[in-house]
């Protein structure tokens, strides 16, 4: 008998599950999918189970959350100065959307040590590895460091994470000249503080483009002295982040704002307070030097975005930020404060030659583990 095309739905795709920092995703070769990246959103889609109004992608492997559906295909490297390139894919719980706009820092500490189990690169058996990263969608370049264990990547560590439970092989990320990730500028506006919105809804806004764009707004302008996760604030939220989209040149008009949902992300900060994690812990004001609550997709995040986190590395080390204005002084880590508990970064931040601002590096450490390989059907 000939043979047969599995049909829709059964279609193998050679796949790595991971996880990489406090998110989760698929990790492909991009040797195995179609050299014609429009087949891809169908493909990821299907794969992970969206569109689902149920928010459950129970027919998929995506776990219901923004931070749960992602994909990251790697690949040989296009960038004379990196060992491998890295796409990194958004793919939305309740519409069919996969959106390629921004990066994922938590995952991309899974894509060097998925780089060496899979012999995309010449790794050691056992010792230290430092691999060049060129993320595709932003054109920037991220050197990971990491340790091999008997050829496989290093899973025993010491290393706790907020937001993970237990402990791991650290994996440090240090993304090298961040800044103007999709816009070309630090402050895509020219400036350092505005206003969004309008009469008693307008607040203070910093929007920057380090890592990733992101709109950081000051938490009493809001009226708030807690995060309260109902539909009238999420409205409001969302209609700021589609209009810092239009300024930031993100978007050409209101339509386009809202089709594109991964970035900017949007979140409020807060002077260092006591509060308790999703784990039920107890922190104390001291424990952070600045709180934070993000947006990403329309969803609450029960984290912070790592790339979030390392824009505001810089923002607080900038004066006229609204993150500056909020943050307690650091001794060079900044320890951000989110639902989960505390998240350390860190910013290499200078006066450029011509008065500007430099940012050299902005750096954070993780852990990333694979959780299972074989095939997944789409």
């Amino acid at each position: 008998m000939a043979d047969r095309v599995p049909p829709p739905g059964a279609r193998p795709l050679p796949a790595v599950y991971m996880r990489g920092g406090t998110s989760r995703g698929i990790m492909l070769d991009r040797g195995d999918l179609p050299s014609d990246r429009a087949e891809w959103p169908d493909i990821f889609l299907a794969a992970m189970g969206s569109p689902d109004p149920n928010r459950r992608q129970l027919d998929g492997m995506g776990g219901g959350i923004s931070s749960l559906s992602k994909i990251c295909v790697v690949g040989p490297s296009s960038h004379e100065a990196a060992d491998i390139d890295y796409t990194f894919a958004q793919v939305d719980v309740t519409e069919p959307r996969v959106e390629f706009a921004g990066a994922c820092g938590n995952m991309s500490s899974a894509v060097g040590p998925f780089a060496a189990y899979l012999g995309l690169v010449q790794v050691p058996r056992d010792g230290s590895v430092s691999l060049t990263v060129h993320d595709t969608n932003t054109g920037k370049l991220i050197r990971t460091r990491f340790s091999m264990a008997g050829g496989w990547p290093a899973v025993k560590g010491d290393l706790s994470i907020d937001g993970v439970a237990g402990s791991g092989a650290p994996v440090w990320l240090d993304f090298l000249e961040p800044a103007g990730a999709r816009t070309g500028s630090l402050f895509p506006t020219g400036l350092r503080s505005e206003v969004l919105g309008k009469g008693e809804e307008a607040v203070r806004a910093t929007l920057m483009d380090l890592a990733s764009p992101c709109v950081f707004l000051y938490m009493e302008d809001l009226g708030l002295d807690a995060f309260a996760d109902d539909a009238a604030l999420m409205a409001r939220m969302e209609a700021l982040r589609r209009e810092a989209s239009q300024r930031m040149g993100l978007s050409a008009g209101p339509e386009e704002a809202a089709a594109l949902k991964s970035v900017p992300r949007i979140g409020f900060v807060h002077v260092p307070m006591a509060f308790t994690s999703l784990s039920d812990r107890s922190l104390r004001a001291e424990d952070m030097n600045i709180g934070v609550r993000m947006i990403s997709m329309g969803d609450a995040h029960r984290a912070v975005p790592v790339t979030a986190a390392l824009c505001l590395a810089a923002a607080v080390q900038i004066e006229g930020t609204v993150p500056a204005s909020v943050a307690s002084a650091t001794n060079g880590t900044v320890r951000v404060g989110h639902p989960s508990g505390i998240t350390e970064v860190a910013a290499d931040v200078a006066e450029g030659s011509t008065g500007g601002i430099l940012v050299r590096s902005a750096s954070v450490v993780r852990t990333s583990r694979i959780l299972f390989r074989g095939d997944v059907f789409y």
